[in-house]
């Protein structure tokens, strides 16, 4: 049985939150595999720690390791870093060179920032992970490896997929074995754990006595989103350390460090929550289609007052209406008003009154599913087609919008 406790101080991990616990354990009962392994999470989590402990925990361990952040590689070098290249293969090819799956082979590869890889390197990802077989570029042998792959990204793969960016094929090829690394705002019990760490840190670099919260500064720390998670926080206690004379920071020299939280990084908030859980935006998504609805309704009942010349009240009297023309004819509307919207439109629907434009009064009352798909059309087309944009709109994940297309066949 593994030592929790141990491999966070191994691997230099702060937090005893369950979320944070149920990674490392995940991390351990899969090293001893060679199962793929896709580590997902917000930018500044600390996704980097978790391939070393797979790899470090697992019989490849005295293996090479290699790192590769994809995301910073030229597209156009990309399969000659990944696979190698034989000589003269392309302009500055001077030498044969071996790929980082031929160099880790025996070992493991950790690919960052996986889901930035151009389709064609992901085709021949997808091979690597199938068959265990590459080619080099300008070569037409056939080569193996034997490599424990490890990915992480921080973008949502399934919109990735969505939108042509990624393999769907490739993504359940990486999914083996998913493991998630909580925000730091999903992991409230460790932030001042976190700061305290940094803090001692920083005093002992820089040689000076460590920072300390007041009362009301760890409140305001606490409450704090973090959008940068952990990388955010560190930054924070070393720009205080170095800069803050005064070691005790109240909450007002803290307010310098922390920028105010708008609506808009709210928003931001509760859609990276989202990722993990769209309930709460259906939720939303519903609320909003009925605040619509009843919009309509009121719209509706202020209509029909209009057209009958009369204002909402509870009692009607009998009215004449002018028809065509010199014909008259008393309509005897009702002496009750009904108080309830529905009510109204079921009554109103179907009295053939001609009110100057000769065109009877329909009234309809949309299903649910009818105005989600009108709200939806409208936020797209406000928004020339964006869906990122929409989805802003509506308050809703761009994977919620994406389903949702997919649901009324909006695609276009």
């Amino acid at each position: 049985m593994f030592d929790i406790q141990t491999i966070k101080q191994r691997y230099n991990i702060i937090g005893n939150s369950p979320q944070i616990e149920r990674a490392i354990r995940v991390a351990l009962q899969v090293a001893a595999t060679d199962l793929t392994v896709l580590i997902t999470g917000e930018s500044g989590v600390g996704k980097e720690n978790f391939p070393k402990i797979i790899h470090q925990n697992s019989a490849r361990k005295h293996g090479q390791y290699i790192a590769v952040n994809c995301g910073a590689i030229p597209e156009g070098t990309i399969d000659s870093e990944l696979f190698g290249h034989e000589k003269g293969s392309f302009t500055g090819a001077t030498d044969a060179r071996k790929g980082y799956f031929e160099q880790s082979s025996g070992g493991t590869i950790f690919l960052d920032e996986v889901a930035e890889l151009p389709m064609s390197t992901q085709v021949r990802l997808l091979r690597v992970l199938e068959t265990g077989e590459f080619m080099r570029v300008g070569s037409s042998k056939m080569q193996k490896t034997d490599v424990r792959v490890v990915a992480a990204t921080n973008v949502n793969i399934p919109n990735a997929i969505a939108k042509g960016k990624f393999r769907e094929d490739l993504y359940y090829r990486l999914n083996t074995v998913p493991i998630y690394i909580p925000p730091i705002r999903e992991r409230k019990s460790d932030v001042l754990l976190l700061f305290k760490k940094f803090s001692v840190d920083f005093s002992q670099k820089y040689r000076m006595p460590p920072i300390v919260l007041s009362k009301e500064a760890e409140e305001k720390v606490l409450n704090y989103s973090f959008p940068g998670n952990v990388r955010q926080l560190k930054n924070l206690v070393e720009q205080i350390s170095i800069i803050e004379q005064e070691r005790n920071i109240t909450i007002d020299v803290l307010k310098k460090y922390i920028p105010e939280e708008t609506i808009t990084t709210s928003l931001s908030t509760l859609k990276n929550i989202g990722r993990t859980s769209d309930v709460f935006f259906e939720r939303e998504l519903v609320f909003k289609f009925l605040s619509e609805m009843q919009k309509d309704i009121s719209d509706l009942k202020k209509k029909i007052a209009e057209l009958t010349n009369t204002k909402p009240a509870n009692r009607l009297e009998p009215k004449q209406l002018v028809l065509d023309g010199d014909a008259k004819e008393n309509v005897l509307i009702s002496d009750h008003y009904p108080d309830d919207p529905i009510e109204i439109a079921e009554y109103v629907e179907g009295q053939e009154v001609d009110f100057n434009e000769k065109t009877p009064i329909e009234t309809e009352i949309l299903s649910l599913q009818e105005t989600e798909k009108a709200l939806i059309k409208k936020a797209l087309s406000k928004n020339n087609g964006h869906r990122k944009d929409a989805a802003n709109d509506l308050g809703i994940s761009e994977r919620t919008l994406y389903r949702k297309l997919n649901e009324y066949h909006l695609e276009e």
